[in-house]
């Protein structure tokens, strides 16, 4: 779930009080809409969205009543010919919203504590990003105008940044447990590395009761499942798959000294882009005990453009696929969410590194031949 570019482009709603004791009100201000643009509200529950109602905007402002709820909920907006879906948080609160159409960053919603926090959150993390786009438009000029000494303090200062707003996260998360955003935090940061798989545990496992068992947590700990079997230090699940003649090959039988499970596609340009470096560290260390198998996530139908991609890649070793596109179980298994995916395994099959690429794979290699 990648969601915080989704929320960086979020509007929200605003809700008053009900009489009604199923609904609450939900109320804003629309600057910049045209009036009768249709605001359809939808409701996102165990991965499916839906829509519960259809708002209109009449002189910059449009009101309604929405569904209670049994627990927080995450509702998104789909606003008539708009290309951005701004959420908010259901808590059977009325809330109040501005939503600016040429400012989307502007918008806010408040409330509830659920949207209050992450409106605070929000707050810093623009001002983080203001300053990362300033950044990125000085090194930029600096590269411009040949001025490439610059541009090392420009990439510790960004970097410095990254770490900033990762810092700012984790004290979300700390801080919060009680709130649906602060789950969609934690997947984020799984999918991006930012944290480890126990690390994303120990978070899951520290949330208040009232959301412990909410279907976006229960969703997140089945992904950590399949994140773990990946892990340094885990030992590799065996698997198997239809090779390009047909037959059926298991990562057991093909375990070297050390071994690359390498997830790639035909289709995937990064992937095609890296394999020149995996084909040369293969060719020079595979006498002395270096095995690789590759693992293609190539669509449906897509055989003929599988097999071509591994002619012309020239790569020489194992490979299997279902065809199965990101629907593939063995990436699934291996809790993959982004290609070039690799894995390092001893002669044991345990898992001693992982995504290693270009100088940082033949160094690795360099390494662990010395002997």
């Amino acid at each position: 779930m990648r969601l915080f570019l989704i929320l960086l482009t979020t509007s929200f709603l605003f809700v008053n009080c009900s009489n009604k004791s199923d609904t609450y009100a939900f109320k804003g201000d629309a600057h910049g809409f045209s009036d009768n643009t249709k605001i359809v509200v939808f409701t996102f529950n165990k991965g499916q969205s839906t829509p519960i109602d259809t708002l209109i905007i009449k002189n910059g402002k449009f009101s309604g009543y929405l569904p209670r709820v049994q627990e927080p909920v995450l509702n998104f907006l789909r606003i008539e010919n708009e290309n951005f879906n701004p959420i908010f948080f259901a808590e059977n609160k009325d809330l109040h919203a501005t939503i600016y159409k040429d400012s989307l960053s502007a918008s806010r919603v408040s409330g509830s504590p659920q949207n209050d926090s992450y409106n605070s959150f929000l707050d810093k993390a623009l001002k983080i990003g203001q300053r990362s786009h300033k950044i990125a438009e000085e090194t930029q000029m600096a590269a411009q105008a040949g001025e490439m000494d610059k541009i090392p303090e420009l990439q510790i200062k960004q970097m410095n940044l990254q770490n900033e707003e990762t810092e700012l996260r984790r004290n979300f998360i700390e801080k919060n447990r009680n709130s649906l955003f602060s789950i969609m935090l934690i997947g984020e940061m799984m999918s991006q590395e930012n944290l480890t798989s126990k690390q994303a545990k120990e978070y899951l496992d520290n949330l208040d009761a009232s959301i412990a068992n909410h279907d976006m947590a229960i969703e997140l700990r089945k992904a950590l499942e399949r994140m773990g079997s990946g892990e340094i230090g885990a030992k590799a699940p065996d698997f198997s798959g239809p090779t390009p003649d047909g037959n059926i090959l298991s990562l057991s039988e093909v375990l070297g000294k050390y071994t690359i499970i390498d997830f790639w596609a035909s289709w995937c340009m990064p992937c095609r882009v890296e394999n020149p470096n995996v084909v040369k560290a293969y060719r020079k260390y595979h006498d002395k005990g270096l095995n690789i198998i590759s693992v293609s996530l190539d669509r449906p139908g897509a055989r003929d453009a599988w097999l071509e991609a591994i002619k012309k890649d020239e790569m020489e070793w194992y490979h299997i696929s279902n065809l199965e596109f990101w629907n593939d179980p063995i990436a699934k298994e291996y809790g993959i969410r982004a290609i070039p995916a690799t894995f390092l395994l001893d002669e044991n099959g345990i898992i001693i590194d992982k995504n290693l690429r270009g100088a940082a794979l033949e160094a690795k290699l360099a390494t662990l031949f010395a002997d």
